[in-house]
């Protein structure tokens, strides 16, 4: 299968995180063999950040599918300039990409490149809170959400900037490639992979992987492939060599849930997206591992985390 590739946009004085941050994470993915590719394009061959930090672009851009991503990080801007720093040819590439199928997202005031482009006319988008009033001002067609990490309205990604680029990259990992593989990646990063865009990104899966213990994390790589089988503690213990309590000890400081009770999540949030998409309570519980549908039911009930019945 031919790798996503994405293709960042490079203007003058482009903060180096809003670069660094999401191009860390698709190259983290293609490592664990996800299939990324990354290029880097800009309308001169060097380009100098805004930290000082001279790179090297491509000119030329290369050939893009609409499978395909283009993110424009975000440059100096304690206020914007009168226009963004990318001309027409760039302007009319993310329109045609868009138009095509394509996504395209933005880092920061890269949202006034996409505002530029049109991109954001009946659309929903965020910036850096610094900025947020000047680009509501900029584009009124667009409905500027303030307060959010990031935003996805019809193939257009804006993020709030400088870190949260890195959340943007692994709500799309897992978008394309699953939230296991978000997971990963986020966990080789060593970073908190919170995925809390506008929109309900609750994944189980990416909400208790915030921590550092490697056990926990071997644990929960089992219990995500295996959710919906039986996985019997003793089981579980066995596979990565430790006693039943001391797993439980453990995975339960670190995630807040024992294994049995992140299981349940893990099935309860399944059969949640089953129920949405028209399938029954009692064929979304077979399908995610309960003999019935009673405990699903009764877990659908509660307001809070599933706990073991």
């Amino acid at each position: 299968m031919r790798p996503t590739r994405i293709v960042f946009v490079l203007v003058p004085k482009v903060h180096l995180l809003d670069l660094a941050g999401p191009a860390q994470a698709f190259t983290t993915a293609n490592d664990l063999g996800y299939g990324y590719e990354l290029s880097y394009v800009a309308e001169s061959e060097e380009v100098m950040t805004a930290q000082g930090v001279p790179l090297r672009a491509q000119l030329d851009w290369p050939e893009i599918e609409p499978t395909d991503l283009i993110v424009v990080p975000g440059w100096r801007s304690p206020s914007l300039s009168p226009v963004p720093p990318i001309g027409p040819e760039v302007r009319q590439r993310l329109r045609d990409h868009h138009a095509s199928g394509g996504s395209v997202a933005s880092v920061c005031s890269g949202a006034d490149a996409l505002g530029a482009s049109g991109l954001l006319d009946g659309r929903r988008f965020t910036t850096h809170h610094d900025l947020t009033d000047e680009l509501a001002a900029r584009y009124p067609r667009g409905t500027m959400v303030r307060d959010v990490l990031y935003v996805v309205d019809d193939r257009i990604i804006t993020s709030a900037g400088i870190a949260s680029g890195i959340d943007l990259a692994l709500h799309l990992v897992a978008v394309d490639r699953g939230a296991e593989a978000a997971a990963r990646v986020a966990r080789q990063m060593v970073v908190y992979a919170r995925r809390n865009g506008d929109e309900l990104q609750e994944s189980a899966m990416l909400r208790h992987r915030g921590h550092l213990s490697d056990l926990a994390h071997r644990v929960q790589d089992v219990i995500d492939v295996q959710y919906a089988e039986r996985l019997p503690l003793s089981d579980l213990a066995g596979q990565v060599g430790v006693s039943e309590r001391t797993l439980t000890r453990i995975f339960t400081t670190a995630t807040g849930l024992t294994p049995l009770r992140y299981q349940q999540l893990l099935r309860l949030e399944r059969a949640e997206h089953l129920i949405g998409h028209g399938t029954t309570i009692e064929a979304a519980a077979r399908t995610v591992g309960f003999e019935d549908a009673r405990m699903l039911r009764r877990l659908r009930s509660r307001t809070t985390e599933p706990v073991a019945g």
